[in-house]
């Protein structure tokens, strides 16, 4: 996109101003069909936390079911045997395996987005911490991706359900769909997502919690949100 197209979308955007949820949604998706780029861009949100993150008990992590999906093809690996891995394939995995997965993925195979492990499993699926776990992809009962019911974490998987995590800085963010969804799929994918951030509120956590809110497209500019419209 030429600086000129840059500029005048920026223009739309008042840094010094909190919009409200819906506001900000209509924002950032018609600011992206102005620019009028040639792919379809994600949506994502940043959410700005109140936390330390170096306090074992102030980390904020979880999963959160998107009702209008991501607008991505999820690629899932399944680590599995028996019924549990014919259970996974029938639910729409990509690869499942067991040891011969685990040698795959050590000889440079990573063509996954999401990793899920019978509890058997684990025991091989350790053996990987030190290539999953710098991606995110180690498989965690917490996540529910560690379960016995790998069939339905797939499908969970597959059907929008994302992980976050908050980075060092205290700031989790998602995407939450494409541009090309409608703004009452955005809106709610929004909602679904800083909901699931404020119910993650660590107990140790004293006075505001979520400090900042921003939606932005992959290349537009920030629109600020309003928290008090949307966080209680």
């Amino acid at each position: 996109m030429s600086g000129k197209k840059i500029r005048n979308v920026s223009k739309n955007v008042d840094r010094n101003k909190a919009y409200s949820l819906t506001d900000a949604v209509k924002l950032v998706l018609s600011n992206s069909k102005q620019a009028a780029r040639k792919f379809n861009e994600s949506v994502e949100c940043a959410i700005n936390l109140n936390i330390d993150t170096k306090q074992s008990d102030q980390s904020v992590r979880g999963v959160v079911a998107l009702p209008a999906g991501t607008g991505k093809t999820v690629r899932v690996a399944v680590f599995a045997k028996g019924d549990k891995a014919d259970a996974a394939k029938a639910a729409g995995a990509d690869i499942v395996g067991a040891d011969d997965l685990k040698d795959k993925i050590m000889a440079g195979f990573s063509d996954f987005d999401r990793v899920i492990a019978s509890p058997d499993m684990m025991g091989v699926v350790g053996q990987l911490g030190k290539i999953l776990g710098p991606r995110g992809l180690m498989p965690n009962p917490k996540l529910g991706t560690v379960t016995p019911n790998v069939a339905e974490a797939v499908k969970a998987a597959k059907a929008g359900s994302i992980e976050f995590r908050a980075e060092k800085a205290g700031i989790v963010q998602a995407g939450i769909g494409k541009v090309s969804f409608s703004e009452a799929d955005i809106l709610t994918n929004a909602k679904a997502f800083i909901g699931a951030i404020t119910k993650a509120r660590p107990t140790g956590v004293k006075g505001s919690y979520v400090t900042r809110i921003t939606l932005s497209s992959t290349m537009g500019p920030g629109v600020k949100v309003d928290i008090a419209s949307v966080v209680e």
